[in-house]
């Protein structure tokens, strides 16, 4: 039987990539949830304000919808928290959007695909420099071209040295990055 670190290395996952699967992978004391199933749990609706560059201002809802969706109770327990996004502020709109993204605290986090946010270190692994964002489907330097994938690893000679990924949780109406 091939154990969950054999097969990671077998798909050419390394370095930092393969820490942050190996992390993120569930034990078996762990209870097992059905990622499938919680990406139709509707979250509750955030309210949002946007201005135009016109400065016209307008009021709007949205609903995420996320496998990392947890109650705002469970989302207070959670440790380790390196930084909490919220919402409802027009400031932090951009991630309500899909592929939206917001730089802040040296992270980069985004909304990548309907209501899965993801989010990773702003420093390239190529040179140690905050240049990365969030480009469509994935993580890119825009200093030298580096290309990473939502999982850390790179995707080209300059992102070989892969990225770090932090995970993520939301209640709807906050993102925690832990």
């Amino acid at each position: 039987m091939m154990t969950r670190l054999d097969f990671l290395k077998s798909a050419g996952f390394t370095g930092p990539a393969l820490m942050a699967l190996l992390t993120s992978c569930v034990n078996n004391e762990d209870t097992v949830v059905d990622a499938l199933s919680l990406q139709a749990e509707v979250l509750p609706t955030t309210p949002v304000s946007t201005t135009d560059s016109s400065g016209t201002t307008t009021a709007s809802t949205v609903k995420l919808v996320s496998p990392t969706a947890i109650t705002s109770e469970a989302l207070i327990k959670l440790t380790g928290v390196k930084l909490r996004i919220d919402l409802t502020l027009a400031a932090n709109a951009a991630l309500l959007a899909v592929r939206g993204y917001l730089v802040q605290n040296g992270m980069v986090v985004a909304q990548s695909s309907a209501g899965v946010i993801v989010a990773a270190t702003q420093t390239c692994s190529h040179e140690p420099k905050r240049n990365v964002i969030f480009n469509k489907t994935e993580f890119y330097c825009t200093k030298h071209g580096a290309r990473f994938s939502l999982t850390g690893a790179g995707l080209n000679n300059f992102g070989s040295g892969g990225l770090t990924i932090y995970k993520t949780a939301t209640d709807g109406n906050t993102v925690i990055v832990y």
